[in-house]
């Protein structure tokens, strides 16, 4: 099982919530790495390390995966089938894998694209 974070992980992380913070230490403590994507890093990255100290520490521990041609090729199929609009809510459902478990703010949306990806995940809200 895998920690996958979407913007709202890493914004929840930014305003310090103790829940998700808590949930991003059990991984690191279990010898996990949450992984995420380029794409994500781009919805939250606005300032540098200073004005983002949080955001910068988390991203020193997180894979983040290429938004590449295939992923996107992948997530340009998935929202052509459900009929979504984002791509990087799309490819963040791809990266995720059957018993990852991935922390969300737009609950609705991957639950939506995750049963149409046949992925079975743990929708975490934040």
């Amino acid at each position: 099982m895998t920690l996958v974070l979407d913007a709202g992980a890493f914004l929840a992380v930014e305003r310090l919530d103790r829940e998700v913070l808590a949930l991003l230490k059990a991984e690191r403590d279990a010898g996990g790495v949450p992984v995420t994507h380029g794409g994500v890093v781009g919805q939250v990255w606005r300032g540098g390390r200073d004005r983002q100290a949080p955001v910068a520490r988390l991203l020193a521990g997180v894979e983040v995966l290429p938004l590449d041609e295939e992923l996107g090729r992948r997530a340009g199929v998935l929202l052509g089938e459900t009929g979504a609009v984002d791509v990087v809510d799309a490819a963040i459902v791809l990266v995720a894998r059957d018993g990852d478990d991935l922390l969300t703010s737009d609950l609705e949306d991957l639950r939506h694209l995750a049963a149409a990806a046949d992925r079975h995940v743990e929708l975490i809200p934040v």
